[in-house]
């Protein structure tokens, strides 16, 4: 999404923790002195597969709610994506 993101992850370490490190590194790379995070995030805790079904269909359905693809295969920044592509940051 071009304004958000959506994980689904399992931290090795506590949420809050992997959620900083997530937030740090890419600020850090980004190398901007501009805010770029929200305060806070929004978790749900995932207890059985079909919890984990219902998020990542939820997630991949985001960008075609945001009327951004008619599909999410065709969004390229979705694990619904067949043709993935990495983001890179350009030298600011």
């Amino acid at each position: 999404m071009p304004d958000h993101i959506h994980l689904l992850l399992t931290p090795h370490e506590t949420l809050e923790r992997t959620i900083g490190l997530i937030k740090g590194g890419f600020s850090h790379r980004l190398a901007s002195k501009l805010p770029v995070w929200q305060r806070g995030f929004t978790d749900h805790r995932i207890r059985n597969p079909e919890e984990f079904e219902i998020r990542r269909t939820y997630i991949h359905q985001n960008p075609v709610r945001a009327n951004l693809v008619p599909s999410p295969e065709l969004y390229p920044f979705s694990s619904a994506s067949k043709r993935r592509t990495s983001l890179t940051i350009p030298p600011c």
